[in-house]
C-alpha cells in the first residue's frame, strides 16, 4: 500500500490499475479524453489504466469525451469496456454529454455500444438537452431511436415546450412535422404559452398552423395572449389569428390527424398533385 508520503500522482497510478471501482479527482486518462488527446489515452489503456475511473463527482473519461465531442477517444473508450451508460452525481450520462456538445458523431457511436436513448424522469435528459442547445441533428437520431416526442419532464417539459423557451426555431420544425403534440408542454403550460413569453412571433404562426389552441388557459388561468407584451408583434399575431381557421386549414389539420404520426412520410404515398402535397406538408 502506498503511503501518505509518496507523490499523488503515484497514487492515482496505483488507483487506476489495481482498483476495480476507484476514483480520482482528473486522472491523465480524464485529461486525454478531455482534449481529445488520442494517442495518449490508447497509450493509457494500453499501460493498464481502467478506463472506468472516476471523479468524486462520478465523471468518467468517456463522459470528458463526449462533452468535448472528441468520438474517436469515445469509440476508443467504448471499444475497452467503458461504461455507456455511466451516470454521474448530477444524473448526466455521456448521451447527454454528447447532446450538450451537438455532436452527433458522439450520440451515434454511444447508441451503437448500447446507451440508453429514453432514460429515467429523474435523469437529466438527452433529448430536452439537444433541444434546448439546437443541437437538432442530435435530437433526430435520438427520435429514430424510439425516443419519445412527447416525453414530459417535470422542470422542462416536453421536447417542442423546451424548443419553444429557447427559441429554437429548427428544432420545433421538425419536432412538429414529426408529429409532436402541439399542446403538450408543461403540465398546463402549452408550447404556445412558452413562445409568448420568448415574444416569438414566427414560432407562434407555426404552432397556430399546425394547430395550437389560442384558448388554453395555463395553471394562473392564463392564455398565450394574456401573456403577450401589450401592442407586441407576438399579441398581433395572436390576435390576427384568433378568429376560426379557414376551411383549408381545417381540412390540411383533419387530413394529417388521419394520418396519424407518420403522415409526413404517408403523405407521399397519396399520390396527391404536387401543391396539395406540398400544402399538407407545410412546404
Amino acid at each position: 500500500m502506498p503511503t501518505s508520503s509518496q507523490p499523488l500522482p503515484q497514487l492515482v497510478v496505483l488507483l487506476t490499475l489495481n482498483a476495480q471501482d476507484c476514483w480520482a479527482d482528473r486522472s491523465p486518462l480524464h485529461e486525454a479524453a478531455a482534449q481529445g488527446r488520442l494517442l495518449a489515452l490508447k497509450t493509457l489503456i494500453a499501460q493498464g489504466v481502467n478506463v472506468n475511473l472516476v471523479t468524486i463527482n462520478r465523471v468518467s473519461s468517456l463522459h470528458e469525451a463526449c462533452l468535448g465531442g472528441h468520438v474517436a477517444c469515445a469509440k476508443a473508450l467504448l471499444e475497452n469496456g467503458a461504461h455507456v451508460n455511466g451516470v454521474t452525481v448530477h444524473g448526466a450520462t455521456p448521451l447527454f454529454n454528447a447532446c450538450c456538445s451537438g455532436s452527433a458523431a458522439c450520440v451515434s457511436v454511444l447508441l451503437e455500444f448500447g446507451a440508453k436513448a429514453q432514460l429515467e424522469v429523474h435523469l437529466a435528459s438527452p433529448i430536452h438537452e439537444a433541444v434546448k442547445r439546437g443541437n437538432r441533428e442530435c435530437m433526430e437520431i435520438l427520435l429514430a431511436n424510439n425516443v419519445n416526442i412527447d416525453q414530459e419532464v417535470p422542470h422542462l417539459g416536453t421536447p417542442l415546450y423546451v424548443a419553444c423557451t429557447y427559441q429554437r426555431l429548427d428544432c420545433v420544425k421538425k419536432l412538429l412535422e414529426l408529429g409532436a403534440n402541439i399542446d403538450h408542454g408543461q403540465w398546463l403550460d402549452t408550447p404556445l404559452h412558452a413562445a409568448a413569453r420568448q415574444n416569438s412571433v414566427e414560432i407562434i404562426h407555426l404552432l397556430i398552423d399546425y394547430g395550437a389552441n389560442l384558448k388554453c388557459r395555463n395553471a394562473q388561468g392564463k392564455s398565450a395572449l394574456d401573456l403577450a407584451a401589450p401592442k407586441s408583434g407576438v399579441e398581433q399575431a395572436l390576435l390576427l389569428r384568433e378568429g376560426p381557421p379557414t376551411l383549408s386549414q381545417l381540412c390540411r389539420l383533419c387530413v394529417r390527424k388521419c394520418l396519424g404520426r407518420a403522415c409526413h412520410q404517408t403523405i407521399h404515398k397519396l399520390y396527391l398533385p404536387e401543391p396539395l402535397e406540398r400544402f399538407l406538408l407545410y412546404q
